[in-house]
């Protein structure tokens, strides 16, 4: 038997000129997702995303196109032949109804009808009263409108309807590509692929840089690192990770200035050395997981003079989340309990015990001019290593 998984997108509907381009880009990230399920097939029509394939694959490909972006919700959907009938169309309802009850019988039910051909001789309500009442006759369920346990979902189109039993969630957003390509800066905390994901979800293709610090850092931490690209790279937001040893840069700008400004200076470094890897990769803005406030390295002045040492655009999709917010969303995306993990990074390094908050960018450049910049720069990109992540 064959099913079809019935994608749904809201934002493309926004587009006007280019969203063509925008559904060509969702409906090839989810032949991407389906790739190993030889017997799939991803047809575009109109307003929605169609996956044809054997019922068996059904769940296994629904589970992954929930997380692909662009998408909003989706169903696994039973199609009712062209020039379907109300009959036809109840018949697969009731199916569907008995099918559910059958797995475990829901406390109640709601017929959801909508009518995109507007030239179907039955209007919306008609369809769910006809539909609602059989499907109470052959199940002897009670019809809850405000709070049902079961939705019946019936979507008529041109030549076809589709009947399904269930909605689920997707991302939302564009499609990842849509807006160009960006290098996260990635840590084993909590917040930065926090910040991947958001910035995936708005469209942006990801790789990723790692600052590694061995022999202070062990390698559980690089481990753990590569874990979270893993993790983002089942969302489609995540390409690769560039681990680049950052040792000798991070001890050299210890030693070069005051202890306050260590953090500026090293995250200044950073900023240099992925805007070399971001020239490598064809990357066309950095992004990090910094908010404003939550530690007190990361003020406006400290950001502004962070930032004054990129070639790029910094993006922070973080910028005004809290920690709770941060942290539920990691929760969700799957990304939490790697993250706490017990394996530091080099932003927990040498860390002195009063950093500045009100950090100037000529302060830092004072120090900087103590140091060969660009042969540190060079070694460390030298030195790096980059490594593809696949879910």
């Amino acid at each position: 038997m064959e099913s079809v998984v019935l994608c749904r997108y809201g934002e493309l509907f926004l587009k006007a000129g280019n969203r063509r381009l925008f559904e060509r880009a969702l409906a090839d990230n989810a032949r991407v997702a389906l790739a190993d399920l030889p017997r799939a097939r991803v047809e575009q029509t109109h307003g929605r995303l169609l996956v044809r394939l054997p019922t068996d694959d059904a769940d296994e490909a629904a589970g992954r196109l929930t997380r692909v972006f662009g998408l909003v919700s989706l169903s696994v959907a039973h199609e009712v032949e062209a020039k379907a009938d109300l009959d036809a169309i109840t018949a697969s309802a009731v199916e569907a109804a008995q099918a559910a009850c059958a797995r475990e019988r829901p406390a109640s039910f709601k017929i959801e009808a909508r009518r995109a051909d507007k030239r179907f001789p039955h209007s919306s309500m008609d369809i769910a009263r006809h539909v609602g009442a059989r499907v109470q006759a052959a199940t002897s369920l009670p019809v809850d409108v405000h709070k049902p346990a079961l939705r019946l979902g019936i979507e008529v189109g041109t030549d076809v309807a589709y009947v399904f039993a269930a909605e689920h969630d997707a991302p939302g957003g564009l499609p990842v590509g849509a807006s160009g390509s960006g290098l996260l800066l990635l840590s084993g905390g909590i917040d930065s692929p926090v910040a991947g994901w958001l910035a995936a979800k708005r469209g942006l293709a990801l790789d990723a840089v790692y600052f590694h610090s061995p022999p202070y850092i062990g390698e559980k931490s690089r481990d753990k690192v590569l874990a979270l690209g893993k993790l983002l790279a089942r969302w489609q937001a995540l390409r690769s990770v560039t681990v680049v040893p950052f040792t000798t840069a991070q001890k050299r700008l210890r030693d070069a200035g005051p202890a306050e400004l260590a953090v500026v200076l090293y995250r200044r470094m950073m900023m240099r050395i992925a805007d070399v890897i971001a020239d490598k990769l064809g990357a066309a803005a950095l992004v990090t997981g910094e908010n404003l406030g939550q530690v007190a390295s990361q003020t406006i002045e400290n950001m502004t003079a962070i930032q004054a040492a990129a070639r790029r655009v910094v993006l922070r999709p973080l910028i005004t989340y809290d920690k709770v917010e941060t942290t539920a969303l990691a929760r969700r995306i799957g990304t939490y309990e790697t993250s706490i993990l017990p394996f530091e990074d080099c932003c927990s390094l040498f860390v002195p015990t009063h950093p500045a908050t009100r950090a100037r960018a000529q302060d830092a450049e004072r120090v900087e001019e103590t140091l060969d910049v660009a042969a540190e720069i060079a070694a460390a990109v030298a030195g790096s290593e980059r490594i593809a992540v696949a879910p």
